[in-house]
């Protein structure tokens, strides 16, 4: 999730944690350990694009990262604060660490919980920024932070804070089996014989879902709104895999592959070949557009391994995005 969410619920876990023994510091340890976890995306600055993918939500948002880190953050903490409970901060460390790829676990990209195991958890039912999730959260935190430390107030503001906000995390999960079956009925009418069906929901909202359909040489994406009146329609993008057949065995390509989980096409353009990750959709909701969110330039290094350099995206494609998101989301 986006990092003032992050920060929201680190803050939250805080103070359910210490909040009553130190109070507002509560809230501001647990915002920082809650930012903690994504200080991996600084290796983009010290590694290449292929590492630097791998290692995002890696070993930073595991529970072997919350138990290692949590009781060192601990002991660092109590040598300058007050409070002298090194299990107190370690247990504050640890909850924040620990909830945070929780969270993140319900993205798109998912988070390696259970690092080393080569398993990324990815349910995909909200997007990592959503109002709903994350304004009501910050409105009960407020509330809560302007109470007395001891007052019931204070208690109740911060636990109705997370419990509203794991409530729409769970009517998410709700809303994506309805969108998912809606998906699959539009492909048994259709009569579209598919190997996998893929769904997520489109940025800012949980309204409007978009769907990957991987058939035996192409893949459809399509669009579904809980507002729409006309059946989905599917686009059709070819895989393209054989354009890169000649390196297919590359390490990097296999790296990048599997980083993608399989959901990956090839397009050329100019005599460039570029890597379009699926599972982030489009830039555009115009037909047969090939603008992908994550698109990487293949190309051949001095050392004859093959290398990724990730497409920058202008401002203006996430703003005419929206606009077109808000639209659709208005039913077809």
């Amino acid at each position: 999730m986006d990092s003032l969410t992050q920060i929201v619920l680190g803050a939250a876990v805080g103070e359910a944690v210490l909040g009553t023994k130190i109070g507002n510091k509560a809230m501001l340890y647990g915002a920082i350990a809650g930012t903690i976890p994504d200080l991996d995306v600084f290796a983009s600055h010290f590694t290449d694009t292929v590492s630097a993918l791998e290692i995002h939500r890696g070993f930073t948002h595991s529970i072997v990262f919350s138990v290692l880190f949590a009781p060192i953050f601990g002991w660092l903490v109590s040598r300058y604060e007050k409070y002298k409970n090194v299990k107190g901060w370690s247990w504050l460390f640890f909850w924040a660490f620990i909830t945070h790829p929780i969270l993140d676990a319900h993205t798109t990209w998912g988070t390696q919980l259970f690092w080393p195991l080569d398993l990324r958890l990815a349910f995909k039912n909200i997007f990592v920024i959503d109002p709903l999730y994350t304004l009501p959260f910050l409105i009960f935190l407020i509330l809560t932070m302007w109470q007395k430390r001891s007052t019931k107030k204070r208690r109740f503001y911060n636990k109705m804070g997370l419990l509203v906000s794991s409530g729409y995390l769970l009517l998410t999960l709700v809303l994506k089996w309805i969108a998912y079956n809606q998906f699959k009925s539009a492909l048994e009418i259709q009569n579209i014989d598919y190997l996998q069906l893929d769904a997520r929901p489109s940025a800012l909202n949980t309204i409007l879902w978009s769907a990957n359909i991987e058939t035996e040489n192409t893949y459809l994406l399509g669009n579904y709104s809980f507002f729409d009146t006309k059946p989905i329609t599917f686009e059709t993008y070819p895989k393209n895999h054989h354009l890169v057949t000649g390196f297919i065995d590359d390490t990097n390509m296999q790296r990048m592959i599997a980083i993608s989980e399989g959901w990956y096409s090839i397009s050329k353009k100019e005599e460039n070949l570029y890597f379009n990750d699926l599972r982030f959709g489009l830039l555009s909701l115009e037909p047969n557009s090939q603008d992908f969110v994550f698109k990487y330039r293949i190309h051949l290094a001095s050392n004859g391994t093959i290398q990724f350099t990730e497409v920058p995206k202008a401002p203006k494609d996430g703003r005419k995005l929206l606009l077109d998101l808000w639209s659709r989301l208005k039913g077809n």
